[in-house]
């Protein structure tokens, strides 16, 4: 919305000064980087032209380095669009983010629980192929006693 490396931005209220009845803006908050605003209401602001800007308005003021008003927004459209990203019903927002994560944490453990039950599978098949390969070793000792006793009982009769 504005360059913030050539002005400060800041949100501020209009008011009457009671005093001397000029307007006068009520800084609420100033922007420090694109997405952090810190909330600051000890600076006001003199207008040094006149204004139509009504009392109790929110406004989005830039100001230069040397402290002069650049320009002055109503922040209406600005306030709008913040709710609209980060507090409607499909923004994120921190009970989303929270769900989010608590999904993320639940299928991190289903898939933990599927990993070593496949690992816990994988062993019972290596150890079923092992024996496998054993029996199979153990039947050829075996048949290879068969034929020598067999070619022993040939011999005999």
């Amino acid at each position: 919305m504005f360059d913030t490396s050539k002005a400060m931005l800041y949100l501020a209220q209009v008011e009457k000064n009671p005093t001397s009845g000029k307007i006068q803006l009520q800084v609420l908050a100033r922007q420090e980087s694109e997405y952090v605003w810190e909330v600051d209401h000890c600076e006001t602001l003199l207008l040094t032209k006149e204004s139509s800007l009504s009392a109790g308005v929110l406004v989005l003021v830039e100001i230069d380095h040397n402290q002069q008003i650049i320009s002055i927004q109503n922040a209406k459209e600005w306030i709008l669009s913040i709710l609209q990203q980060h507090l409607t019903k499909n923004a994120i927002n921190p009970q989303f983010i929270e769900a989010e994560q608590s999904k993320v944490e639940k299928w991190r453990q289903e898939i933990t629980a599927q990993n070593l039950e496949l690992n816990r599978r994988a062993l019972e098949i290596e150890t079923r192929r092992e024996q496998l390969q054993e029996l199979e070793q153990e039947l050829k000792r075996d048949r290879k006693e068969l034929d020598k006793l067999q070619k022993e009982l040939m011999i005999d009769n």
